[in-house]
């Protein structure tokens, strides 16, 4: 299904930084979230790239994809934790313990993004979440990784 507008208004990023165009999968219970990342040529930093047939074939960037771990992160922390931008919620990685770029994900077939928070500690004005992420291009995993963001709420 497509993306509630009010999630979309409440991103901290517009379309051409969120790059996801479908929410897949929600569980609340299982703190889980999945959604569909269109892969293409114009994508950032894949437009840049100096593409060879044979020893540099376009890809979606290792970059890009850890880009892509904090907007799936803010999927569930609007779907599952329940912060909301708007209200003063922001939040930001705060440490790679892993990244895994499995196989190459050429442009083309979208990616599946999930995002488990495996766990949480929450105050008033913070949640601290460790996340594992997989994803996926047709069935291949392309990325895994676990990190830790710190969601905090901002007073203007």
């Amino acid at each position: 299904m497509p993306f509630d507008p009010a999630f979309v208004d409440d991103c901290p990023y517009g379309p051409g930084g969120m790059l996801m165009d479908e929410l897949l999968r929600v569980d609340v219970d299982a703190s889980l979230v999945v959604a569909r990342m269109p892969t293409f040529d114009d994508l950032p930093l894949t437009r840049e790239q100096r593409a060879h047939p044979v020893r540099h074939p376009r890809h979606v960037s290792g970059g890009l994809m850890v880009h892509m771990t904090g907007m799936i992160a803010f999927v569930h922390a609007y779907y599952v934790l329940g912060l909301r931008h708007a209200d003063g919620w922001i939040g930001y990685g705060g440490r790679i313990h892993g990244a895994r770029f499995k196989a190459r994900a050429p442009p083309g077939e979208p990616m599946e993004l999930e995002c488990r928070a495996k766990e949480t500690r929450k105050t008033d004005k913070s949640v601290l979440a460790r996340y594992d992420f997989t994803f996926t291009q047709a069935g291949t995993v392309v990325y895994e990784g676990d990190q830790t963001a710190l969601w905090q709420k901002v007073e203007a």
